[in-house]
């Protein structure tokens, strides 16, 4: 993720009033730039960073801020750059992982207009939007809706229809989809390769905030969805020539505990052979909640076993976010 600092996006890429049907600038103003501090002990602290930057959209009049989840996990200091100058401190309420939503509570009044939902599921393939970063315009992106597909990551995550947008935002954490209206269709969360039109080009994926509505309430009282956990294993898994390769390994996770190594092949799920993520990650947590054995069979240097994995719920590994 790279950091916020002194730059801006080329004149040509940034929106304009006159093409919005909405008052662009009051819409941007929502948004606001993220710094979070992670103990050097989290669980996470070596894959993501301890101190990581991006962009958070206030989404309520009493200072609820969505943003991308791993900005904000085992945060223990939530930073909050706001359109006006002002640098306010922020709570983390929680994350989901399902999803990748995080929220935070700023720590007093902001007095900033915030920005409503939009239904994602009715954004069109090619429907002009604003991709907003904290800073107004400058930091802004004007794109279009290039796709409207599955996406799978590589850390057990899968979304059966994320929001594709070029050109791509430089600083896409937790910035803004803005759609038509003026309203929030979704929360960006990375950068990616692809093409359009038949042209490489870099693309930003964007989670939906349809997804955020039935799990919205749970997470601002309880801090996470009201919902049983996955089964995870902490397996970093990327396919290469239709095969599953596990790339890396969460410290300490249940799949290292089980014996796996990175280079390993999953072959199959449970008797159910897979040679994609997402129908890999189906596959594992179809068999029921955090906590069930899951059956691997796993090809490695020439030989063909299974190894069977205690999962475990992701939860559990990661620091409470702490009040500062």
């Amino acid at each position: 993720m790279p950091s916020l600092g002194d730059w801006t996006v080329p004149p040509a890429a940034q929106p304009r009033p006159d093409d919005c049907a909405y008052d662009l600038d009051r819409a941007l103003s929502a948004i606001m730039g993220l710094r979070a501090v992670i103990p050097a002990d989290a669980f996470t602290a070596d894959i993501l960073g301890t101190e990581r930057v991006g962009n958070g959209v206030l989404i309520r009049e009493d200072g609820i801020v969505l943003t991308i989840g791993y900005l904000i996990t085992e945060a223990e200091e939530v930073w909050l750059t706001l359109a006006d100058g002002r640098v306010v401190p922020g709570h983390a309420i929680g994350f989901d992982y399902e999803t990748g939503f995080g929220l935070v509570q700023t720590m007093g009044r902001i007095d900033l207009p915030p920005l409503a939902f939009d239904q994602s599921s009715s954004a069109q393939l090619g429907e002009r939007v604003v991709l907003g970063g904290a800073g107004g315009r400058t930091h802004s992106v004007a794109a279009r809706i290039v796709g409207k597909q599955e996406f799978a990551g590589y850390w057990e995550y899968v979304l059966d229809e994320a929001i594709f947008t070029a050109p791509a935002h430089p600083h896409w954490g937790g910035t803004a989809l803005i759609g038509p209206a003026g309203d929030l269709l979704g929360i960006g969360s990375l950068q990616l390769e692809g093409s359009h039109d038949g042209r490489p080009e870099l693309l930003n994926m964007v989670v939906p905030i349809d997804l955020l509505r039935p799990i919205y309430d749970d997470m601002l009282k309880l801090g996470l969805a009201n919902r049983p956990p996955r089964p995870w294993l902490g397996i970093y898994c990327i396919e290469v020539e239709n095969r599953i390769v596990i790339a890396g390994l969460a410290k300490g996770g249940p799949a290292q505990r089980a014996g796996l190594q990175t280079g390993d092949l999953v072959l199959a799920v449970a008797g159910t052979e897979v040679s994609e993520l997402a129908p890999c990650f189906r596959k594992i947590w179809s068999l029921g909640h955090a906590g069930v054995e899951v059956p691997l069979l796993i090809w490695r240097e020439g030989d063909t076993f299974e190894v069977r994995v205690n999962s475990g719920d992701r939860n559990r590994y990661l620091k409470a976010p702490r009040i500062h």
